[in-house]
């Protein structure tokens, strides 16, 4: 009788440990895609806590807090509630991990996947975050009473969704973020401010740039308002910011009182949703410094928001506390940005 073949076994083991390998080189690939897409595994450098003190907290990478501050603003500039933002938020970290990627299921793209084979606009649209939550809230105003619907429901009959329970565990990530950049809460949001290596404009021409394409096209043209020199007419007023600059400074008044303006918003809040805003693109426009209501963020220290020292201490600082407090400074005065060039 023939005797078998000893390279069988052989060529059999190789055959197992060639898709062993294979196996865990597929597992490491989705674990890669699936850390991009959600923002893990990277350096998180920016973190929220939660304003009512009970340990909350959520870390997210620079990126993810331009994006998230992009969203809250087009939000309130729109005169929506807080409650909507907390569901634009939790969509979008859902959907792309608070990251804007080309790329998706079939045609969809940007923050909230948004396809424009369906009518949500061209892929140049969608790619820019400032259209994509514009248009992601045009769509979640027309569902009926979504501020009392759960997150999940509300979110879904704007996305049409093939997962439609995913949006709730983002949830209390996304209301810790919404309460801070629209801002609600006081001095909650750090970052470590590192700057990027970007291609992207810097200082305050910049800064002041970012801040009308986030808050609207009348951001700098408010009565008073001074760019480059010259004053600006005043056209339709509306709830966003007015900006001078002097040096690397950019000054942005803050209203006073504590009275609520049309969209229910007070001027403290006002100016903490500026100042976290600002803290939030600190990476990107290589701010370095952030003060608002007696409070001042520094970059490239422990990121944390501090009591401004007084004449009398030499102008030191204290460590402060976060939370609902808008600080010895109240909600009147100014939100001064100093940038790095």
């Amino acid at each position: 009788m023939p005797e078998s073949s000893p390279t069988r076994p052989k060529r059999r083991g190789r055959l197992v440990r060639t898709g062993a390998a294979l196996l865990v080189l597929s597992a490491v690939a989705a674990y890669l895609v699936v850390q991009y897409v959600t923002g893990g595994g990277g350096a998180r450098g920016c973190e929220v806590v939660s304003g009512a003190g009970d340990g909350a907290s959520y870390e997210f990478t620079p990126e993810q807090a331009v994006n998230a501050a992009t969203i809250a603003a087009v939000g309130t500039g729109r005169g929506m509630p807080e409650r909507a933002v907390t569901i634009a938020l939790a969509t979008a970290l859902q959907e792309s991990g608070l990251r804007n990627i080309a790329h998706g299921d079939r045609d969809s793209l940007g923050l909230f996947q948004q396809r424009p084979s369906q009518g949500w606009g061209t892929e140049r649209q969608i790619m820019d975050p400032d259209y994509a939550a514009g248009i992601f809230y045009a769509h979640l105003a027309r569902v009926p009473g979504y501020t009392g619907l759960p997150l999940t429901v509300a979110a879904q009959r704007v996305q049409r969704s093939g997962y439609p329970e995913a949006y709730a565990k983002h949830e209390p990530d996304a209301a810790l973020l919404a309460a801070a950049l629209t801002g609600r809460t006081a001095a909650t949001l750090t970052c470590d401010g590192r700057p990027e290596r970007t291609a992207g404009a810097t200082g305050p021409d910049a800064v002041r740039a970012a801040l009308v394409r986030d808050f609207g096209r009348d951001a700098l043209q408010e009565t008073g308002a001074v760019v480059g020199g010259a004053a600006v007419p005043s056209p339709s007023p509306s709830p966003s910011v007015t900006a001078t600059a002097r040096g690397r400074t950019v000054t942005v008044p803050v209203p006073r009182g504590a009275e609520p303006d049309a969209t229910g918003r007070t001027g403290r809040e006002r100016g903490w949703q500026l100042a976290h805003w600002a803290v939030a693109n600190s990476a990107l426009l290589h701010i370095q410094r952030v003060s608002y209501a007696g409070r001042v963020w520094t970059a490239g220290g422990d990121g944390g928001w501090r009591t401004a020292g007084t004449a009398g201490a030499g102008g030191a600082e204290r460590s402060a506390g976060t939370g609902r407090s808008a600080g010895t400074g109240g909600s009147a005065g100014t939100v001064r940005i100093v940038t790095g060039q």
